[in-house]
């Protein structure tokens, strides 16, 4: 992973390439805390790899990242890095059908915002903006992962999936493909 050092009023970070997809490059900014001598995730930024890049291709990037963000954080949060990232694939997996929207946004926001929708933290009146800062970091990590350097699928190819602390949400017959976590996946 190429690797630059950069000076900044808070101290040194280290920024990682991440991806690079088209024209747009992916950074993960990391500092370390004088305190304690950690790496903490100072930010996370697309920008663009060259000066002629698509801009509008570059903010789609960063859009669909704040968009599988949000579901990761809100849908699995309290889940391992295995059972985010079983989520997250869930709604890739949506966006590479045929049968539903083909970005991780039009998937997360299908429905809109009163219910029925396919996301229950989206449409239930509530804020959407993110409380604790661990997990919402780490939801963008592994949302940048999955948009960049994707792990192997976990879930088989999973369309749906529910929390394992309720029953089955639909009447049609779905096939199992894994429990991870708290939450059963479904094709």
């Amino acid at each position: 992973m190429p690797r630059q050092y950069l000076r900044c009023h808070s101290g040194w970070i280290q920024a990682c390439v991440i991806l690079v997809r088209g024209n747009s490059l992916l950074i993960v900014g990391m500092e370390v805390d004088k305190m304690t001598g950690r790496l903490i995730l100072a930010g996370l930024a697309f920008v663009l790899a060259l000066p002629c890049a698509n801009i509008a291709k570059a903010r789609g990037l960063q859009q669909e990242h704040h968009c599988l963000s949000l579901a990761l954080y809100w849908e699995a949060r309290g889940e391992s890095r295995h059972g985010m990232i079983a989520v997250g694939w869930t709604i890739l997996n949506r966006s590479r059908s045929p049968n539903f929207p083909s970005t991780p946004c039009d998937v997360v926001f299908e429905g809109g915002e009163n219910p029925p929708c396919q996301f229950s933290w989206w449409c239930d009146g509530k804020s959407d903006r993110p409380r604790d800062r661990d997990s919402w970091i780490n939801a963008r990590v592994i949302a940048a992962r999955l948009l960049t350097d994707p792990p192997p699928d976990p879930t088989d190819g999973a369309l749906f999936y529910h929390s394992t602390s309720i029953g089955v949400p639909w009447t049609r017959p779905r096939r199992r493909t894994a429990r991870i976590g708290n939450h059963i996946f479904y094709r």
